[in-house]
């Protein structure tokens, strides 16, 4: 598919996403030894379920319930707090459900919810997969003491690999090849031995990113969002934190537009003794240690000191005249979208931040001020 015909199919999504409005769905069935019972269908939150609405079943084991709904939304239809079902519903749907009461969780049929039919499959082959591991352990203890258990137990070993790795497979496939369902939601949050099943983080960025582009306010979707924004940022401090700890040699680099707009690498400094200064014009701390840096700067910059101060401000006009206003005459860039990557890059918390280049490019120190930076650049320099 060309970028051309995704953009029309997202923008087609967005218009038809962003108009529609709540619609009756209905939800009916037979539950067969289930008569006289009462059927409950609750609304599942990402902390709490909301009770929706009840009815009896009837003496043929029939029911019907109907509720709103403006997009695709999860419910519980439960017997019980031990027997239900999960249900992905959209709007102006009808869903029918078959099943027994004695296996009402276990074995059921549902037509009418392509949502539903998702969520079903996911649920299925998560459940087979658990069957499979829980086989195994018995083996294993049943084998336990067996003079060709220390034999047999690498196969078995062998086996359980696979069989995770198929499970992970199937629900990384199923998400990349449905990155605008809401189904995609349940197979990102399930879990196998208390670990997220996909840990594809591309996978989980492009699925995540798409259905905020749909479904902006939808619960689950918010949730998603925001949980993916932080395991991004994780994953990046955590990067960071073992290049700096473990390899320390050659900085991350950094390409961000100065005022004027030209973009400026660090890398291009190399060769110097540059600190990479994280700050914002609209942060009092960054403006209080400016004074201290173009003290810092005039006094080492012909012994080859050199400052690469990025911006993670959001205003330009604000940033510009702060540079104006303390005199920065060195190396100032910023995005003016708050240089996300590079703070994420560096592990950067909090403004002001800084770290001390050599002229190799190795990081030898970080969160320098006053005598503390002076001191290091005198060591570096003098």
């Amino acid at each position: 598919m060309t970028y051309r015909v995704l953009f029309f199919l997202v923008a087609a999504l967005l218009v038809l996403g962003g108009c529609k409005k709540e619609k009756e769905f209905t939800i009916r069935g037979k539950i067969t030894h289930a008569e006289d019972q009462t059927i409950v269908l609750e609304e599942l939150h990402t902390n709490s379920l909301k009770k929706i609405a009840e009815t009896k079943i009837n003496k043929k084991g029939e029911f019907e319930i109907s509720a709103m709904t403006g997009i695709p939304t999860f419910y519980l239809l439960k017997l019980n707090d031990q027997s239900f079902i999960t249900l992905l519903v959209d709007s102006a749907e009808t869903v029918t459900v078959e099943a027994d009461a004695a296996n009402f969780d276990r074995e059921y049929n549902v037509e009418g919810s392509a949502g539903s039919d998702q969520v079903k499959l996911l649920d299925s082959k998560l459940k087979e997969t658990r069957h499979k591991l829980d086989s195994l352990r018995s083996l294993e203890n049943l084998y336990a003491g067996n003079p060709e258990y220390d034999n047999v137990r690498p196969l078995w070993a062998e086996e359980h690999d696979k069989i995770i790795e198929e499970q992970v497979e199937f629900s990384t496939n199923f998400v990349r090849e449905n990155p605008f369902s809401m189904a995609s939601v349940l197979a990102l949050y399930q879990k196998l031995n208390n670990q997220f099943i996909v840990s594809d983080m591309q996978v989980m960025k492009t699925a995540a990113s798409a259905l905020n582009s749909i479904y902006p306010k939808s619960e689950q979707v918010q949730a998603l969002y925001n949980n993916t924004l932080q395991f991004v940022r994780q994953q990046q401090s955590e990067e960071m934190r073992k290049f700096i700890q473990e390899q320390g040699s050659n900085s991350p680099d950094i390409l961000l537009p100065d005022p004027d707009g030209n973009d400026v690498a660090l890398s291009s400094l190399r060769g110097k003794v540059v600190l990479v200064q994280f700050w914002a014009a609209v942060d009092r701390a960054s403006r209080i240690q400016n004074p201290v840096l173009v003290e810092a700067y005039n006094k080492y910059k012909r012994k080859g000191f050199e400052i690469y101060q990025v911006s993670v401000d959001v205003n330009r006009a604000e940033w510009v005249d702060a540079i104006d206003q303390d005199k920065l005459t060195w190396t100032n860039v910023g995005d003016m979208e708050g240089s996300k990557l590079a703070a994420a890059v560096y592990n950067v918390q909090s403004v002001p931040f800084n770290y001390l280049l050599n002229e190799e490019g190795e990081i030898v120190a970080k969160n320098l001020k006053g005598p503390a930076l002076d001191k290091a650049l005198a060591q570096l320099l003098d």
